[in-house]
């Protein structure tokens, strides 16, 4: 059988007649491969991860805008459903309250939230009823001298429909408030 290796040129490079090896052949000469600007690219990446980041994010956007409905009946984002009512405003006013006990009505300043309770005479039942919840103290008057045996006055920011509830429990019951 021919061996696949071409004759040795020189005596050194004839194989031995005991080895199995192949004569050695020299190894032409060529210039080196040169890949540009592979040696630096993964610095050059972390230098620029900011825009490396904002580029793969503008690839995912388009690949799931490619990848949405097809069909032009069907919107995008979220499902329609009921369409929303809209929403009246509430209108407030202001309601002078008088309140049971004079020393309470000291503590209280513009700005704070009371609940106001009108509680019922106990010759009538003694019932107490929470008549408004969450009433912005607007105006505190200053009280006037012999008038805490009586009450005190405190002007409240309610609800039209909250007024009209305070004004008819003021006619028969005593009204207290606690702060929210």
């Amino acid at each position: 059988m021919p061996s696949p290796f071409p004759p040795a040129s020189s005596p050194s490079l004839v194989p031995h007649p005991r080895t199995d090896t192949p004569p050695t052949c020299e190894v032409p000469h060529f210039p080196p491969v040169r890949v540009r600007g592979g040696r630096y690219r993964l610095h050059r990446l972390a230098r620029h991860r900011r825009r490396a980041v904002a580029a793969g994010l503008a690839i995912t956007a388009a690949a799931l805008v490619a990848a949405g409905p097809q069909g032009n009946d069907r919107t995008r984002g979220h499902p329609a459903t009921e369409p929303v009512r809209e929403r009246r405003a509430v209108k407030t006013v202001s309601a002078p309250v008088r309140i049971a006990d004079g020393a309470t009505v000291r503590l209280l300043r513009p700005g704070d939230r009371v609940d106001v309770i009108a509680a019922e005479e106990p010759t009538a039942g003694g019932d107490a009823q929470v008549i408004a919840r969450g009433a912005r103290v607007t105006e505190v008057p200053e009280l006037l001298d012999g008038t805490v045996d009586s009450g005190a006055l405190v002007v409240l920011t309610v609800p039209r429909s909250t007024a009209a509830r305070l004004v008819g429990a003021s006619a028969t019951a005593r009204l207290a408030v606690t702060l929210c």
